[in-house]
């Protein structure tokens, strides 16, 4: 309504008007819509849909090959399903570092999970309890169509800034429907902060929640600051896989001289021991200094492990650092240890 005042729809009825010195905008996102699939959250369905089906489908298309995507299909695909993956480009999740994507690939297929890579969706339409789509290569060539339970859209998501009257205040979304905010989460109207997914950066919850902690540390007159480098990345399908600062594709896109150390659960005692022994740690740091650059991990409990790298990076710390730091034993975080020392040196267990 204006810099310095928010108007509020109450539960009950009516309206207020809210003053206050700052404004804090952290209205998320939303699930893009995809041209041609139309989404009635009962049998062409979004993440959120998906969590809430009438049962376990027995044929299941998920459009997009990303986190939520696949973290979606392989609920699905381990209670029962048969779901296949649709993915618009050659590889899914492409900001995966490439050895790991493989593996992750790997490992899904394993599980009965099929890819349609390189494929576009033109249609989706109802017919009775079933779902038809239409497909064809993305580069082009002979449409197909394919037939099945539930068709799950996650090709993305998109900021929530509808209806929030920016307009009327003078901020104005990017191309992407972003915030466009400065180092210290100002809009163009000093009175007016933004936060989360709806401002440029990755929308995860753990990165949102850093943002408004720095956001209402910056208003009460205090330094906050969020490192965007350290912020980790977790999928949550099984295997588990997370990761924190660059791919070994980007540290090659960056002519960084830098070196890898790889150590597989398969030789850790603790994974062994719960038979789950499936991925690797694996280490990316500069070559004359041994700075983590960045960390990866495929394996049991990789969300649990990725922090200690986390806490490293955000320290500054080298691979020796971790490889020289005691690790509890039977324990997964050895796995991580034993890459530190692959990457310094050789691991002890290999």
């Amino acid at each position: 309504k204006g810099p310095n005042e928010v108007e509020v729809s109450l539960s009950d009825g009516g309206n207020t008007t809210l003053s206050a010195k700052n404004i804090l905008i952290a209205t998320g996102s939303e699930v893009t819509p995809l041209k041609g699939v139309p989404v009635d959250e009962e049998r062409i369905v979004s993440s959120t849909g998906a969590l809430s089906l009438y049962g376990v489908p027995k044929t299941m298309v998920v459009i997009g090959g990303g986190y939520i995507g696949l973290e979606m299909g392989s609920v699905y695909q381990r209670l029962g399903a048969q779901v296949t993956v649709v993915e618009f480009a050659d590889n899914i999740v492409p900001t995966m570092d490439g050895e790991m994507r493989k593996a992750f690939q790997r490992s899904l297929t394993k599980q009965g999970m099929k890819f349609k890579l390189g494929t576009k969706v033109n249609s989706a339409r109802r017919e009775g309890d079933s779902v038809v789509l239409e497909v064809e290569p993305a580069k082009g060539g002979d449409k197909s169509s394919m037939e099945v339970d539930v068709v799950l859209v996650s090709a993305g998501r998109r900021p929530y800034v509808t209806g929030l009257g920016l307009e009327n205040v003078g901020i104005t979304p990017n191309r992407r429907g972003q915030i466009e905010v400065d180092k210290h989460f100002r809009t163009n109207v000093p009175s007016i902060y933004a936060i989360g997914d709806c401002i440029p950066g990755p929308m995860l919850a753990h990165k949102a929640e850093e943002d408004g902690v720095a956001a209402v540390e910056i208003m009460a007159g205090k330094a906050g600051h969020v490192n965007y480098n350290t912020v980790p990345s977790i999928v949550y399908t099984h295997p588990e896989v997370a990761s924190v600062g660059l791919s070994e594709e980007e540290a090659k896109a960056q002519n960084l001289d830098y070196k890898t150390g790889k150590f597989a659960f398969v030789a850790n005692s603790r994974a062994r021991a719960v038979q789950d022994t499936e991925g690797m740690v694996k280490f990316i740091s500069d070559k004359k200094t041994d700075k983590i650059l960045g960390a990866w991990i495929m394996g049991p409990n990789a969300g649990e492990l990725i922090p200690e790298c986390v806490l490293a990076m955000e320290y500054g710390a080298c691979t020796e650092d971790i490889a020289r730091a005691c690790h509890g034993h039977p324990t997964l975080s050895e796995a991580i240890k034993e890459a530190a020392m692959a990457t310094v040196d050789k691991p002890i267990h290999s």
